[in-house]
């Protein structure tokens, strides 16, 4: 229940520097009398303007500042709901909009319209609309229900039976289909922009794989090349070997010839040295006829037979020189083909190395290309490893975009549902359906508690639907002003039962200004003042110009007066 205690306010409209206070609820009926600018009705506009930020009445909030101090507006309003005692103050110049709950005041953080959305729908669970139809019956500025717009009529239907959540949530689902739409087509985007990647990816790996293929592919045709190159070289190699050979056959015997060759220069010395010891003792005999050693005579005899017996013997040696020189200039011969042949042999053992080392070079040349093949296919793992990775990586990623995309899918077909259910035909309905037969009864029941016997019934759009007995099809604009007071008073006090059996809104506050003044004759005073004393738990505030008439009828009064332009209650 929402109880509330007291009011208080200064520098408010009329009211001066001193804070005027009403206790709510001191007496369960009270009257509020004075004369016509008194400040009677100030108590609506401070009691709206603290908890709505609008006056109940059509006035400026710049107007609501006392003209003459023109500075530190103040209003306080405490009430007691949910088991917590709250607070509310709000001012001008300075502007002041503060809520205390137990003593201790709420986070400012946000802006004052989120701060003014806290009390509504947080702590009061009503907005102004609701509040004007439950709390507060005017004749200034008060728009009764049945002159309400369909939808504000459905607002404070909604309002008093708790189902403004419902409202709430339907906005809130708005916003969430309008983000799961957004995200939709986010998610669409980001799956189309992860699959472009991986092609991408794929396109890459695959063009990486084919320029390594191709620089493998040329690698290899160099190796075949140089391969070929060597088989071409090793032949030519096999080729000289065998010419080599061939030509070492031609020279087998030179050891021979070098031996002979070696021998006959040795004999051809020694024949020569003979030759040159025969001309010597040849000489030796023809000189000499005295033998040196024993000083004997030579006989001639003996002279010309050793000169003649060495003489044969040089004939010989001559002979043999003769035959050895033959043979000399024969091995000489030979060992110059030899020597030709070496040199050929040389040559061609010069050009075997060549070739080798040139096939050593292929060898080197192969192998190099080897090593960068081995290099690229170990560079192509480690890219298809990459790669892979970064396809594995962003297939994770597209399969939980999906993943996503499927409870979008799933939140939506939710969200279409819940959109079914939170429109104004749905839930809502269903529950006004059932609300409706039970409001028509008590409007009638207080229509005819006030003497006023027709048959008024709401539907559920809440049009009225008024037939009196011999004359049908009434609508509220037909009647007196009389008679739509009684209409709009059975509807405020329906909508407090309502409230009440709900316990949404329910309310111990009542105030109603000039309703006794205007078009309620007496009897009805006295009808409506039977209803209010059956009323429990509410403490009923009627402000009134007609204090003589009425003021034996409420347990309390309250009078104000205005005293040097300020007003204030009077002692």
């Amino acid at each position: 229940m929402l109880h509330f205690s007291m009011i208080r306010w200064k520098n408010f409209l009329s009211t001066g520097n001193v804070y005027t206070e009403i206790q709510f609820d001191r007496s369960p009926s009270t009257v509020i009398v004075g004369e016509n600018g008194a400040g009677k009705s100030t108590i609506l506009d401070a009691l709206c303007f603290a908890l709505f930020n609008k006056p109940f009445r059509s006035i400026k909030k710049p107007q609501l500042l006392n003209t003459i101090n023109q500075k530190d507006l103040k209003v306080e309003v405490s009430f007691r709901t949910g088991g917590h005692d709250y607070k509310v103050i709000r001012g001008i110049k300075p502007a002041v909009f503060e809520i205390y709950k137990d003593d201790k005041m709420l986070d400012q953080t946000g802006a004052a319209k989120d701060y003014q959305v806290i009390l509504e729908e947080t702590i009061l669970k009503l907005n102004y609309k609701s509040f004007t139809q439950i709390v507060v019956l005017g004749s200034a500025s008060f728009t009764p229900f049945m002159q309400l717009s369909a939808r504000d009529r459905r607002e404070v239907i909604e309002d008093l039976l708790d189902i403004q959540i419902f409202s709430n949530m339907n906005l809130l689902l708005k916003d969430r289909i309008a983000e799961n739409k957004n995200e939709t087509t986010e998610i669409a985007y980001q799956i189309e922009l992860v699959e472009n990647k991986i092609d991408v990816q794929k396109k890459y790996l695959q063009q990486l794989q084919d320029d390594l293929q191709s620089q493998i592919n040329e690698y290899n045709f160099w190796i075949d090349n140089e391969r070929e190159a060597i088989k071409d070289k090793q032949e030519s190699v096999d080729k000289l070997n065998g010419e080599i050979q061939t030509l070492l056959d031609e020279i087998a015997d030179k050891t021979s010839v070098e031996n002979k060759s070696t021998k006959v220069d040795e004999l051809l010395k020694k024949f020569k040295e003979k030759i040159k010891k025969g001309n010597k003792r040849v000489e030796f005999f023809h000189d000499n006829c005295q033998c040196p050693t024993c000083d004997q005579e030579i006989d001639d005899n003996l002279k010309e037979k050793k000169i003649q017996d060495t003489n044969a013997i040089l004939a010989k040696t001559e002979a043999a020189i003769v035959e050895l020189e033959k043979e000399e200039e024969n091995l000489l011969e030979r060992r110059n083909a030899i020597f030709e042949i070496n040199s050929a042999i040389t040559y061609k053992q010069t050009s075997v190395t060549e070739v080798q080392n040139e096939i050593q070079q292929c060898n080197k040349s192969i192998a190099l290309y080897q090593s960068k093949i081995e290099a690229l296919n170990s560079k192509s793992d480690s890219d298809d490893d990459n790669s892979d990775s970064d396809i594995d990586e962003l297939n994770r990623e597209l399969e939980a975009i999906n993943e996503r995309k499927e409870q979008l899918s799933y939140d939506k077909e939710l969200y279409t549902y819940a959109a079914s259910i939170l429109k104004d035909g749905g839930i809502k309905t269903k529950i006004i359906r059932q609300y409706v037969p039970i409001i028509n009864k008590l409007v009638n029941k207080y229509l005819a508690a006030m003497d006023f016997f027709v048959n008024f019934e709401l539907d559920e759009e809440f049009n009225e639907i008024i037939k009196s007995r011999g004359r049908d099809d009434f609508s509220y604009a037909s009647f007196s002003e009389g008679e739509k007071a009684r209409i709009d008073i059975s509807l405020m006090l329906t909508w407090r039962a309502v409230a009440k059996l709900k316990n949404s809104v329910n309310t111990n506050l009542l105030i109603l200004d000039e309703v006794f003044d205007s078009s309620m004759d007496a009897n009805g005073v006295e009808i409506l003042m039977g209803l209010f004393n059956e009323l429990n738990d509410t403490n009923i505030f009627v402000i009134s110009h007609k204090g003589d008439v009425l003021v034996d009828k409420f347990r309390s009064q309250i009078r104000f007066e205005k005293v040097k332009s300020f007003s204030r209650i009077a002692m």
